[in-house]
């Protein structure tokens, strides 16, 4: 099985990079740490920990999407809810909703959900956002707990990656095989290399 680092990157839309700037970069403090783009196409990505950042494409006569509560339920085409960034103590989760109300940008209470607390807020282009500080003592990742009281009949099968659900792989790709085409972001080592020169 392969061993996962984190969340290399989500990538979202914007229809207004320089607010994205503002909010990600200068109000929640994520550095801005690869900027790629050229007429009609930009694509940023943001530092939220070690391994993970946050991107966003800007594209021509994009909108903001309609402002809807987080958990919501919705029908119809749906494939995202909201994103949710861990922090390290429940002080930073205060400081996050001071600097939010600050801004004059809604932020919820803070919510108690047992093993999380949260603050919801939204950023400029109404991507639902929500910051979580984990509660002392209690580690659901060391310790999964199921308390749907109709769980899927997948999850009835435990957390762990279950044996046999798909084909095994039988014709893995030869080493000659592996190509790795280059991308729009190779240009981003480019400037890398010419700063060390």
């Amino acid at each position: 099985m392969a061993k996962y680092t984190g969340i290399n990157h989500l990538a979202m839309v914007t229809g207004d990079m320089d607010a994205t700037v503002r909010f990600w970069r200068d109000l929640l403090g994520m550095r801005l740490v690869v900027g790629l783009g050229h007429p009609g196409y930009r694509h940023y990505f943001f530092e939220i920990s070690d391994n993970d950042m946050i991107a966003f494409f800007e594209w021509p006569g994009v909108e903001p999407l309609e402002e809807r509560d987080h958990g919501f339920p919705v029908k119809g085409r749906v494939g995202f809810d909201h994103i949710s960034f861990g922090v390290a103590s429940e002080d930073d989760l205060w400081e996050l909703k001071d600097k939010l109300e600050a801004a004059d940008i809604w932020c919820s209470e803070v919510v108690d959900h047992g093993f999380i607390h949260s603050i919801y807020a939204f950023d400029p282009n109404n991507i639902p956002i929500e910051f979580s500080s984990t509660v002392p003592g209690v580690d659901i990742r060391k310790t999964p707990v199921m308390v749907d009281s109709e769980p899927s009949l997948e999850a009835r099968k435990g957390p762990e990656p279950q044996p046999g659900a798909w084909p095994e792989v039988t014709d893995p790709t030869p080493e000659a095989d592996k190509a790795v085409y280059e991308g729009e972001g190779h240009k981003v080592v480019e400037a890398l290399e010419e700063r060390e020169e």
